[in-house]
């Protein structure tokens, strides 16, 4: 179950690390090629992160990962605890 809980505790950070790096409007001004490769980086992150989840994961979890519905995955997350 430890493993679990570091596999969605890593997931939840990944998904609050792609909002900060979304919302930060100067970075994305200065430099948008940089900003793109950032989110790019942390979607990937995201991607590897989901295909490590141990099985079952949940439907509705799965669902939101699927759809890249990140804000509702991430709430989905934070209300395991």
């Amino acid at each position: 179950m430890n493993q679990a809980i570091d596999s969605y505790q890593a997931l939840a950070s990944a998904l609050r690390e792609r909002l900060a790096v979304i919302a930060d409007r100067e970075a994305y001004a200065r430099d948008a090629a940089a900003h793109m490769e950032s989110l790019k980086q942390v979607s990937e992150r995201i991607s590897t992160l989901q295909a490590q989840l141990p099985e079952p994961v949940d439907p509705q979890l799965a669902h939101f990962l699927q759809r890249c519905s990140y804000d509702k995955a991430l709430a989905f997350l934070e209300n395991l605890h």
